[in-house]
């Protein structure tokens, strides 16, 4: 996610405008995640449709309480992993 491509947990944790603004974009992620017909998902089990959907209901359901740490994660790590995955996707079709 280009917008936290430079950006530390801290000045995420420090900045609310900034943290609103990528949870959101999981959010978008996430529902986008959830047009997507079974058979496809069933037919990429190595991507993590369920926690994708988990990090989702985790923002939506418990906004006052989330752990910043773990969208951290998610954004440095979990994010540009599942973007390589949907290219090579792209690729394939």
């Amino acid at each position: 996610m280009r917008v936290a491509d430079d950006k530390s947990i801290q000045e995420i944790q420090q900045n609310e405008l900034l943290a609103d603004s990528i949870m959101f974009r999981l959010i978008q992620i996430a529902e986008n995640n959830e047009k997507l017909i079974k058979e496809f998902k069933d037919s990429h089990p190595d991507i993590p449709w369920r926690a994708i959907k988990g990090m989702r209901n985790t923002i939506v359901h418990n906004y006052g309480i989330v752990d910043i740490s773990i969208v951290y994660d998610t954004v440095k790590n979990s994010v540009p992993e599942f973007y390589k995955q949907l290219k090579q996707l792209l690729v394939e079709i």
